[in-house]
């Protein structure tokens, strides 16, 4: 689960996978929902069918998606609501490059989903235009293909507020002095429900994972493909798993990386709470090496002074934002890049220990937003609505603020770091007006063939027990397990033990008898 940005008027949207008043659509039946299933299963066979029949029709690529030659792009029609197949349609963005390989070595289409809810796959093919040694090999038998999923970029996008109204700081420090700071945060996270629904409600009870699952079948059917190949990471994972789940005779090979918990009970409020305790622990592994490292950094050479220095930061920036437009808020959304990605580890302290030393402005550079970048800014607020409709409709959500205030008061206590600001983040689910699913029941269908899982040990925003529940669901798995690293997204790291495997298991279908253990990828140097 990916956030990336901060949150316009709801709060602080942690980088990193989310109208007013009561729930109130009815539960369905146990008839009933039976009847809708069987309905949309009867939709998304008729929208595939017209879609392997009509194709795409590959053209280049519009100028302003920054995807280059030979990369082609093209659309997939599909029904905003599958139970009504005639109805109301919308066009998924797909792109796609050729497999680099001989005829005889090409074994189909490889689709691609990076997470979110709410990213963008239309990148993926640009690892063979950009030479991405990691993926060469696969890429000789497959077609790189990537898609904007229901509601982002290109795909019918979806909207909540205004997009520099979304990104705009110093936002409101997400933890609370006061019941009354508690009551502004609620206020805010209720009108950006509000706007959700007044921005983008004809689509917002279609605004599921298993919508989506059903455009990837669409998808896959209008490539030509008699079975899906594809690799998911953070969220995609949990897109995988739904799929793999009403679709899986339609599964060739899929790869799951850095898993969400699929178990109905964490879907979506208990991931998010699970989220919090993770980000603490990963926090800590990145601020033990800036302590290692104090010789570049110069924050303290242990683990209680490099802390001591993120409070002091902290404080300063709450009582006179930094250059006006960093507070605790942007400060969380730009620091928490370091749990995520140990990519990050660096840039991060960089910034930090230029602050220290008396520059605040590359500190102020990174986490501020840049108010000129339309397009980035539109990307940012799109992403967070798309984060937002999927997980408040996906599952039931507490409507109690009572529960809410409960849980994240007792979180904050160990794991100060992001509990308040994830809270604020999917609050609006409190008060979310559609309709709301209960979540897929992630099993073994017949038919479904084994899947290989990827997860490092120490994952913040996808905790290593996701993986362990996908891996006991899906029989016949084989979970590769990164150890003693936390890096999110581990398929695209070099890391050898990793690398092979999965390029072994996309080329000729190969699994280890037993699962795996590998060794970490190399530590970041500073």
């Amino acid at each position: 689960m990916r956030r990336t940005a901060i949150l316009g008027s709801a709060g602080t949207l942690i980088a990193g996978t989310l109208v007013v008043g009561a729930l109130t659509a009815p539960a369905a039946s146990a008839d009933s929902g039976r009847q809708l299933r069987d309905a949309e299963a009867i939709g998304v066979a008729v929208a595939a069918a017209r879609a392997a029949q009509t194709g795409i029709d590959w053209q280049d690529c519009p100028a302003d998606w920054g995807l280059e030659k030979p990369i082609q792009c093209g659309f997939v029609t599909v029904p905003v609501d599958y139970a009504k197949p005639n109805g109301k349609k919308i066009k998924i963005a797909v792109d796609r490059i050729n497999a680099t390989g001989t005829p005889a070595e090409r074994q189909g289409a490889l689709l691609y989903n990076p997470g979110g809810p709410g990213g963008s796959g239309l990148r993926f093919p640009r690892r063979v235009t950009t030479k991405n040694a990691i993926w060469a090999n696969t890429a000789k038998a497959y077609d790189f293909v990537g898609f904007d999923p229901r509601g982002v970029g290109k795909s019918a996008p979806i909207s909540c507020v205004d997009p520099t109204e979304f990104v705009k700081g110093p936002k409101l420090d997400p933890v609370p002095d006061s019941e009354a700071d508690k009551l502004a945060q609620r206020k805010l996270a209720a009108e950006y429900a509000k706007g959700c629904a007044e921005k983008s409600g004809d689509m917002l009870p279609f605004m599921t994972t298993r919508n989506t699952a059903r455009d990837l079948d669409v998808v896959r059917a209008a490539l030509g493909e008699k079975k899906l190949n594809f690799v998911g990471v953070s969220y995609g994972t949990y897109l995988g798993a739904v799929y793999g789940t009403l679709f899986p005779t339609h599964v060739r090979r899929m790869v799951l990386d850095s898993v969400v918990n699929p178990s109905k009970r964490s879907i979506w409020y208990g991931a998010n709470l699970g989220q919090d305790i993770a980000f603490e622990g990963r926090l800590t592994d990145w601020m033990t090496w800036v302590a290692q490292n104090d010789a570049t950094y110069h924050l303290g050479d242990t683990l209680a002074e490099v802390r001591q220095q993120w409070d002091t930061l902290r404080a300063a920036a709450k009582k006179e934002p930094l250059g006006g437009k960093v507070g605790p808020a942007e400060l969380i959304g730009f620091f928490q890049n370091a749990p995520y990605y140990d990519s990050m580890w660096a840039p991060v302290a960089e910034a930090w220990s230029a602050y220290a030393a008396g520059d605040p402005q590359p500190l102020i550079d990174s986490a501020a937003a840049d108010l000129t970048d339309t397009a980035g800014n539109a990307s940012s607020e799109n992403g967070n609505a798309v984060y937002t409709a999927i997980e408040c409709a996906d599952a039931p959500w507490p409507t109690s603020w009572k529960k809410w205030d409960r849980d994240n008061s007792r979180l904050h206590e160990k794991y100060p770091f992001m509990t308040w600001s994830n809270a604020w983040m999917n609050l609006p689910c409190a008060t979310w007006s559609g309709p709301r699913q209960r979540p897929t029941e992630v099993k073994t269908n017949k038919g479904l063939p084994p899947v290989l899982i990827a997860q490092s040990e120490r994952d913040a925003a996808t905790p290593y027990e996701g993986a362990v529940e996908l891996h006991k669901r899906f029989k016949g798995s084989r979970l590769i397990t990164e150890k003693d690293a936390g890096s999110h997204g581990i398929t695209g790291l070099l890391n050898p033990c990793i690398n092979t495997k999965v390029e072994a298991y996309l080329l000729s279908g190969k699994l280890d008898a037993t699962d795996q253990t590998c060794a970490p990828h190399a530590t970041p140097k500073p």
